[in-house]
């Protein structure tokens, strides 16, 4: 057990609290296993009809995994960074395939493991703190937890996007995106969360839906209506090359903004991610855990730019990375290469 994710019996529903504040709940191997432990009984539970997650304090729903850890793991050379994804992925299987609503009320913070413990649920109920993200490039890493799986079933090249630059969007424009299904104010997420506890709550998610539109607003206006156009036109390139040769004949500045904030990410990461998505786009979601787990592994036995990431962002904090020199072709496709039988992911 651990005090980091607070998990109870609320009514008709499965309530799940991520309870680290300090650390924007940022996701630990103890808090994956005691949601897989509890998804895992649910699922089977007739009396629990949703499943209803959030996160402690008002900045963060949950800001990503503790990268720190993994870095460590990997000059280490031990499994912890292994073990850790494999049951991250695994979580994030079950909620992809859980058969009752999974409602995460993402206001907050919501970023890399953020993103995989709640897009892949059948309801994620943004609020005006939204900030949702994947920001792996800026460290090294890849769009992990499902990435490569929901990023490429986005409307046009949104997810190629996201995936490359880590866009960060805010409510609106998640709610644009299809990333958040439902907006509901800050000021009443209180009330929704009592209400999803104390009434009737059907499995088929009808007085859900009901709950949502009565506690629901006005999300605002999207900024991708004026961006989409040239979202599309440069990253539908094949390569990220290519990408940034759109990007700056377009001359705009937007996509001057986007090529800058391109050519700050790690060039191995960038062609890793194309890759990832470019393939994701045509597996099942099973197969791109899978994938994902090869990739991550790889992250820390290949070149150094993942330790570079987490020094520049997390330790040393001058967000002044310096990357290696982009990965060749062979390179890249060795990333995607089977683990060992002992290594490559099994499920719940």
């Amino acid at each position: 057990m651990t005090d980091d994710v607070i998990i109870r019996r609320a009514g008709d529903v499965g309530r799940i609290t991520l309870n680290r504040p300090k650390a924007l709940n940022a996701l630990n191997q103890d808090m994956v296993e005691a949601m897989i432990a509890a998804l895992t009984e649910w699922r089977d539970d007739d009396a629990v009809a949703a499943v209803v997650v959030d996160g402690e304090g008002e900045k963060g729903f949950c800001a990503g995994g503790d990268i720190k850890v993994l870095a460590d793991s990997g000059r280490a050379g031990d499994d912890r960074a292994w073990r850790f994804w494999r049951d991250e992925y695994r979580l994030n299987t079950l909620i992809k395939e859980f058969s009752k609503p999974y409602i995460a009320l993402i206001d907050g913070v919501t970023m890399g493991g953020g993103v995989g413990i709640s897009v892949h649920g059948s309801h994620r109920v943004a609020g005006d703190r939204t900030l949702f993200a994947m920001p792996e490039t800026g460290i090294g890493f890849h769009p992990d937890v499902g990435g490569a799986f929901f990023l490429p079933r986005l409307a046009g090249e949104l997810g190629m996007w996201m995936g490359l630059t880590g866009a960060r969007l805010k409510t609106a424009d998640s709610i644009a995106a299809g990333v958040a299904t439902h907006y509901v104010p800050s000021e009443r997420m209180d009330e929704l969360i009592d209400a999803l506890e104390t009434d009737r709550i059907d499995p088929e998610g009808e007085r859900i839906e009901a709950l949502l539109e009565g506690f629901g607003g006005d999300a605002g206006s999207s900024d991708l209506a004026h961006t989409r156009g040239l979202i599309d036109a440069a990253f539908s390139g094949e390569t990220v090359e290519t990408i940034l040769e759109r990007l700056d004949e377009a001359g705009d500045a937007w996509s001057t903004k986007q090529a800058a904030t391109l050519r700050k990410k790690s060039p191995t990461s960038c062609r890793i991610t194309l890759e990832a998505l470019r393939r994701g786009a045509d597996l099942d979601f099973r197969e791109v855990m899978a994938q994902d787990l090869r990739v991550s592994i790889r992250c820390l036995a290949e070149g150094s730019d993942f330790y570079e990431g987490v020094r520049a962002v997390v330790v040393d904090k001058d967000n002044e990375p310096h990357w290696g020199a982009a990965a060749s072709d062979a390179q890249i496709e060795a990333y995607f290469a089977p683990l060992d039988a002992d290594h490559e992911m099994t499920f719940v």
